[in-house]
């Protein structure tokens, strides 16, 4: 009994008497995007396994600890088994994200090293670090080998298309519509169409696009709401911006390393998961970006369009990957369900600036789901989507969200949910 008193004091130390690991390494990881000019795929892959990565390894420890009847919970990849009983939960995470971002970005070990170091010598002289060290690394590199084939390379390039309502560019990243998910059975469950060329649903997301994402209708609402969210190469692109909010929301709130884990993991999973989804609609439909649709209109077969070949787009470019559907809206939906089930709350206000908002300016918002509406409905204003793909991108994140939370990171025993809320 003695033994087990010590063993329960020891965690309940390491729970609440940590650095913040979740903090530090999703913004090692989030400067590797940002230097590496990742593709939102990629940046979703990569904060997915960094976070499971913490989860696992901390959740690992829990479990085959005093309190892991009460308090585990089921893994995301790796289970508890081999875990140590009595580990610092901060070395723990700290080893788990180094060991999956020395093997992702090899040539930036140097820079992950020092941190994991400094990480390690902040925790000196507290019981367990050693073990949690190992365990972490161990867990680190289980995710690197549960990932090692799951479709995200080798590289392939889709080949630009002719004629009405095709893409007319190279799409490269095309084999992340293979990548394995994480978290929900069946990615092709959440692919939809886009409307006919002829039909009347195309028309009117056509013409809407045609005057609200005109670069000639000057608007300096719509060009910074558009540069707000746009999220370039050399950003943390969409995904690692909901990260940042996951984590501002998270650190707002205090929330102990248990849970910060759970709900890094949640979060980036979910974003992991849009990728395949997202990716196979555009391989599959192929389909041409407003700029192409708008200057060609009179090869597309509707009469309800009608053509304007200097149509130039708000957000400059035509855009790198086939129109249907938003990227950005099934993102942007998929976080926005994690966070809000999370917190058994969407209304939770937040301010925030993105790594594109102009001038640095921060924008506040009184939801999840309102963050998320105006991060889709900012790509018809920059003239890149039509609005029925933000929709059918907002509607499949949000259904790969809901089953992320039904189904992933539950209590062993007891209830497990409480309405759309994980407990």
């Amino acid at each position: 009994m003695r033994r087990l008193a010590i063993a329960h004091a020891l965690l309940l130390f390491s729970v609440f008497a940590h650095g913040d690991p979740v903090q530090t390494w999703n913004a090692q990881a989030l400067d590797t995007i940002r230097l590496k000019r990742a593709i939102d795929s990629a940046a979703a892959r990569t904060a997915a396994m960094v976070n499971v990565a913490m989860y696992d390894a901390v959740n690992g420890i829990v479990s085959r600890g005093p309190l892991g009847l009460v308090i585990g919970r089921d893994p995301a990849l790796v289970s508890p088994p081999g875990a140590p009983v009595i580990a610092d939960l901060s070395a723990a995470a700290s080893a788990a994200a180094h060991a999956v971002l020395v093997a992702l970005y090899p040539d930036q070990q140097a820079r992950f090293d020092a941190q994991l170091a400094a990480d390690l010598d902040a925790l000196a002289g507290r019981p367990g670090v050693s073990a949690g060290a190992t365990w972490g690394d161990t867990v680190g590199a289980a995710v690197v080998a549960a990932r090692a084939n799951d479709g995200s390379s080798p590289n392939e390039t889709q080949p630009a298309g002719a004629g009405p309502g095709v893409f007319r560019a190279d799409w490269s990243g095309a084999q992340y519509r293979n990548l394995a998910p994480f978290a929900i059975a069946d990615p092709a469950a959440y692919v939809t169409a886009p409307p006919d060329l002829g039909s009347l649903e195309y028309a009117g997301g056509f013409a809407e696009v045609k005057v609200l994402g005109n670069a000639a209708n000057v608007s300096q609402a719509a060009l910074e709401t558009f540069q707000y969210w746009s999220l370039a190469a050399g950003t943390a692109q969409p995904p690692g911006e909901w990260m940042k909010i996951a984590l501002e929301v998270a650190g707002a709130r205090g929330l102990s390393i248990i849970d910060e884990t759970r709900l890094g993991a949640l979060v980036a999973m979910a974003l992991a998961d849009t990728v395949g989804p997202t990716n196979t609609a555009k391989f599959v439909f192929h389909r041409w970006r407003p700029t192409t649709a708008i200057r060609e209109a009179d090869t597309d077969g509707n009469q309800l369009t009608d053509a304007d070949p200097s149509f130039a787009p708000r957000g400059g470019g035509i855009g790198g990957t086939p129109e249907h559907w938003s990227g950005h809206s099934s993102f942007s939906a998929a976080a926005a369900v994690v966070l809000a089930g999370f917190f058994c709350n969407d209304d939770i206000a937040f301010t925030h600036v993105s790594d594109s908002a102009p001038g640095g300016q921060a924008r506040t918002y009184p939801s999840f789901s309102a963050a998320a509406a105006e991060a889709g409905r900012s790509r018809v204003l920059g003239g890149l989507h039509f609005e029925f793909s933000d929709q059918a991108g907002l509607t499949a994140g949000r259904g790969v969200g809901k089953e992320v939370l039904a189904g992933k990171l539950l209590r062993k025993l007891g209830p497990k949910h409480f309405g759309s809320c994980p407990l």
